[in-house]
């Protein structure tokens, strides 16, 4: 099934981003996380996924791109956003101090479609804080 009619009655890119995301948690939930907060916002900014993998004790923050291909959800992600995703990390961690222990990273999942295949990639650390 194709991502758009996966999506059908959808029109704004609001929404195909909130399906993208349902489908990004879903597909880690299934990975062993444990998604803890849906589109975490903050003043800084807003985290799109936070999950916990409690094996590791890792602390995930998670941006979701729902993009025509791998390469151009990953270039979707620019300095900036990056920026902004790691100021409301810190600000989760620093109201969350079942977490303040816990190593953390940043993530991306890209969704992106193939000969009308919904394909879902995971990139752990996606990005070292500052960079």
């Amino acid at each position: 099934m194709s991502f758009n009619r996966c999506l059908e009655g959808k029109r704004s890119a609001y929404d195909k981003g909130v399906q993208a995301e349902k489908l990004a948690a879903r597909f880690l939930e299934r990975q062993g996380f444990e998604v803890i907060e849906m589109r975490y916002k903050t003043s800084f900014g807003e985290v799109d996924i936070v999950a916990y993998d409690p094996n590791e004790d890792l602390l995930t923050f998670v941006e979701v791109k729902a993009r025509s291909d791998y390469r151009e959800g990953i270039e979707a992600i620019s300095f900036r956003s990056r920026r902004r995703i790691e100021k409301a990390a810190l600000s989760f961690i620093s109201n969350h101090e079942a977490y303040w222990d816990s190593s953390m990273r940043f993530d991306a999942v890209i969704i992106s479609e193939r000969k009308g295949d919904i394909l879902i990639d995971h990139l752990d650390n996606a990005w070292m804080s500052g960079q």
